[in-house]
């Protein structure tokens, strides 16, 4: 039996507990989460706004954020995962909570479970909503985790709930069609409440879940949209348009998506919590999220983006086609196995010249032996012999290979899991 932590131990030595704790990493389902949270003051006052999808649920929180907060309210934010610290998940008024503050709520949490085995997401969401709640926050924010109906972000009953997009992931609990993982992503909607899906394709088990529970539905391109020029763009909304927006500081083409959906929530909670124009250019100028097509400074280009599905790849691909001309590009790669590595491997593979492939701790983690296996049978090598696959035992360690190896005028892309960007990130000398 593990000695049980403290309000007086440190956050590490309550994450190694709450790692240990319960028999599954992930274990959906609201049953234990409701029990203890109904033994805890965890119901907030604030406006509260809840994100699901695919892709880009993180980018369009950290927008909603910088919005909120440029328009002055004080403003709670809940992601995962996190990149280097554990403190990135939790944020109050734009600060990540500190260690003393979580662990406080961690242990409010311990004391108050009794027998209740929860996971270790399940701990962590309780001690947002009790932090936002210690905090006096006026607009809470929280990214579901996994999916959206068993997920333990939906004890919150929302004000405004977001669905970004639908694609293909996670299978093993979220079925393996759009219609079956619309269907679980779209139990974060609520009766009376607007419910929008920023998914230009909407499966019909989307629409059809929100009209039975009577959710006001709002469709990208059937009730909001936004069009732009080079220098601004215009979002248009059911009731209201807001002209001469700056182009969000996160780059990439799936951005204006993400933004329009966050002023859609915006424009539907105007009345309990207005916010000038002003205050969304402002927002949007601000707004960052590492790991989100991130460049960073100096050469060679190097590019951090934590696309982990076909979906996300795809968008890379896109963007990375969008970019200037490069003679050669390496890709930093390291995946998780339960994804769809081939159809990721496809996505990028007109755009790669050197594959190097980063092994990833972990028991989900995939060899960097076994990525460059599945990369050479899928892809033929042309006249020069390119591409060239690499195996390297961490990300980190494949990075400084690429640089080695690249011109200033080359470009480096690290992706293919949230793990591959964390682990450059971290041996960055600015994160040391």
């Amino acid at each position: 039996m593990s000695i049980i932590p403290t309000s007086h131990s440190s956050l590490s030595t309550w994450l190694s507990y709450l790692e240990h704790l319960h028999r599954q990493e992930i274990d959906l389902g609201l049953d234990r989460i409701k029990q203890v949270a109904a033994r805890l003051p965890i119901e907030l006052d604030s406006i509260k706004i809840v994100v699901g999808g695919t892709n880009g649920k993180g980018s369009t929180c950290a927008m909603l954020e910088s919005i909120y907060l440029a328009a002055g309210y004080r403003v709670g934010l809940y992601t995962s995962p996190h990149l280097i610290r554990f403190n990135e998940r939790i944020r109050l008024n734009g600060l990540e909570a500190s260690d003393q503050q979580i662990v406080e709520q961690l242990a409010i949490i311990e004391e108050a479970r009794g027998d209740i085995s929860l996971s270790y997401f399940e701990y962590t969401t309780l001690a947002a909503i009790l932090l936002f709640k210690a905090n006096d926050i006026q607009v809470s924010i929280f990214e579901v985790g996994l999916g959206g109906r068993l997920d333990a972000v939906n004890i919150i009953d929302a004000d405004c709930s977001i669905i970004t997009s639908i694609a293909i992931d996670h299978i093993n609990y979220l079925g393996d069609t759009r219609e079956q993982i619309a269907w679980e992503k779209a139990h974060i909607y609520r009766q009376g409440k607007v419910a929008i899906c920023a998914d230009p394709e909407p499966p019909q088990s989307l629409i059809d879940y929100a009209q039975e529970i009577g959710a006001d539905l709002q469709l990208f391109g059937r009730d909001f949209n936004y069009t732009g020029d080079q220098i601004q763009w215009t979002y248009i909304g059911k009731n209201q348009r807001r002209h001469a927006l700056a182009y969000p500081a996160l780059r990439g083409a799936n951005q204006l998506i993400n933004a329009a959906a966050a002023l859609t929530a915006v424009e539907a909670l105007k009345m309990s919590a207005p916010v000038p124009n002003q205050s969304i250019r402002e927002g949007l100028l601000r707004v960052e999220l590492a790991g989100r097509f991130q460049i960073l400074p100096g050469q060679p280009t190097t590019v951090l983006d934590v696309a982990h599905n076909p979906h996300a790849a795809a968008v890379l691909q896109h963007n990375l086609h969008a970019m200037s001309y490069f003679p050669y590009t390496t890709a930093v790669f390291g995946m998780l196995d339960d994804k769809d590595v081939s159809q990721v491997i496809k996505c990028l593979e007109k755009t790669v010249d050197y594959w190097y492939c980063a092994s990833l701790s972990g028991t989900r983690g995939v060899s960097g032996q076994a990525l460059a296996d599945k990369i050479n049978s899928l892809i033929s090598k042309d006249k020069d012999g390119l591409p060239e696959v690499r195996v390297f035992d961490s990300p980190h360690q494949a990075y400084e290979a690429a640089k080695a190896r690249s011109n200033p005028e080359d470009r480096i892309v690290v992706f293919g899991s949230f793990l591959t960007v964390a682990d450059v990130l971290a041996h960055l000398p600015s994160s040391n």
